[in-house]
C-alpha cells in the first residue's frame, strides 16, 4: 500500500474477514460513499451558505484512516467506492488515497472507484485519476450560462469547469452530468442541456433539491421543483423510454431517443427511491449514516482511533443492524427548513 502522509495510525490491531454487510430488510450493502472533506471552492445555493465555517482538521479523519476505512468495508464486501465532498478534489494529497484504492480496482479486488466533483479541477487532474484506476466521473453543473453559472455557483467559473470535462474526456473518463432541478433558477434550460449533453456523450442525472443543513437566506422550498414536473416537460421536446438500467445508486432511468444516451431521475421527495437501497456513507469526521434523509449514524472515527480494525468492524455491523427502510425527506410550507441539519457538503453527495 502507498505510503499516506496525512499522519501513521496504530495497525497492531488487525482484524480478520468481517462477514458481509447485510441490513435488516435482506438487502446487502456494498456500495460505499465517503467523504473526503467538507470544503468546497464554490457555494452553490441549494448546498450551504455564503459565508461558511469549516471543520477543524483535527476533527477530519486522516488519509491514513480514510484509506483504512475503505479497506475494511472492501474486506466486508463493498465493491464500489465514491470518494465526495465538499470538492474532494481540493483535499491535499487527495492523490495519495486516489491511487491507493485505485489499485485495489487494477488488482480486482473493487469493482470501481469513481469521484463526485464540482470539475474545477479537473482540467489539471483528469490524467492523473484516470492513471490511478478511475474510469468514471460525476459532475455537477446546473446551467451552461455563465452568469447563471456565477449566480447558482456564488464563486464558480464555468469556462474551467468546461475546460476540466474536456480534459476529463482527453483523458478517457467516463463523463456524467449531474443538474440540480432548480424552480426559476434552470428550469427553462434542462431541455438544452440534455440535449448539450447528447451532443458531447454524456449522459445525465436530474436531482431534486434535497432538505440538508442551513443554506443562510436562500428558501428551499422556493427552489423546489417536482421531477415529475420536469420530466412531463422534457417528454414533449425528447422521447424518454423506461429501462432497467441501475448503478447501485439511487437514480431511475431512462433512454433519450434522439441523443441515444441515458437520463437519470433522483426524487428524493417525490419518490422515495430506497426500497433496494446497498449503500451508506461515512462522512469526512468519520460517522457512518445508514440513510442520507436520517440522522442515526455511528462514530467510526471513534472505533478506528481506539480500538483499531476490530473495533471498527465491529462498530459497522453494529450500524447495519440499524439501517432503516427508508428516508422522511419532505419539503412544504409547513416543513420548508432542512430535514436533517448537517450538510450535504459534510455528509457527501
Amino acid at each position: 500500500m502507498p505510503a499516506l502522509t496525512d499522519s501513521v495510525i496504530d495497525d497492531t490491531n488487525v482484524a480478520g474477514t468481517p462477514a458481509p454487510l447485510i441490513d435488516p430488510y435482506g438487502r446487502t450493502v456494498d456500495y460505499l460513499r465517503v467523504s473526503v472533506t467538507d470544503r468546497c471552492d464554490f457555494r452553490c445555493v441549494y448546498c450551504m451558505a455564503e459565508e461558511m465555517t469549516f471543520l477543524p482538521k483535527k476533527d477530519l479523519l486522516t488519509l491514513e484512516e480514510l484509506d483504512t476505512l475503505c479497506r475494511r468495508f472492501m474486506a466486508a464486501g463493498v465493491r464500489k467506492i465514491r470518494l465526495t465532498g465538499g470538492e474532494p478534489l481540493v483535499r491535499r494529497n487527495i492523490m495519495q488515497l486516489i491511487r491507493s484504492i485505485g489499485g485495489e480496482v487494477k488488482a480486482g479486488n473493487l469493482d470501481e472507484l469513481t469521484i463526485t466533483t464540482n470539475g474545477s479541477q479537473l482540467g489539471k487532474m483528469a490524467g492523473d485519476l484516470y492513471d490511478a484506476g478511475v474510469r468514471r466521473v460525476n459532475i455537477s453543473l446546473d446551467t451552461l450560462d455563465p452568469d447563471r453559472f456565477r449566480k447558482i455557483t456564488r464563486w464558480g467559473d464555468l469556462d474551467k469547469v468546461l475546460t476540466g470535462l474536456e480534459a476529463a474526456r482527453e483523458a478517457g473518463l467516463g463523463v456524467k452530468i449531474n443538474a440540480v432541478a432548480l424552480k426559476g433558477g434552470n428550469d427553462d434550460e434542462l431541455g438544452d442541456m440534455l440535449a448539450w449533453c447528447g451532443e458531447q456523450g454524456f449522459d445525465m442525472t436530474i436531482i431534486e433539491v434535497m432538505p440538508m443543513g442551513d443554506i443562510g437566506t436562500e428558501n428551499r422550498l422556493d427552489q423546489y421543483l417536482p421531477l415529475s414536473r420536469v420530466r412531463a416537460d422534457l417528454s414533449k421536446r425528447f422521447t424518454l423510454t423506461d429501462i432497467p438500467f441501475r448503478t447501485g445508486g439511487p437514480a431511475r432511468y431512462v433512454e433519450v431517443g434522439e441523443t441515444g444516451r441515458k437520463l437519470g431521475f433522483i426524487t428524493p421527495l417525490t419518490h422515495n427511491f430506497c426500497e433496494s437501497c446497498n449503500r451508506v456513507r461515512v462522512t469526512c469526521t468519520g460517522q457512518l449514516y445508514m440513510c442520507l434523509g436520517q440522522d442515526d449514524n455511528a462514530d467510526l472515527r471513534k472505533a478506528l482511533r481506539e480500538g483499531g480494525d476490530a473495533a471498527l468492524d465491529a462498530a459497522v455491523a453494529e450500524a447495519i443492524t440499524r439501517k432503516p427502510k427508508g428516508h422522511d425527506f419532505v419539503i412544504d410550507r409547513r416543513q420548508s427548513g432542512p430535514a436533517v441539519s448537517r450538510h450535504m457538503n459534510v455528509t457527501g453527495g
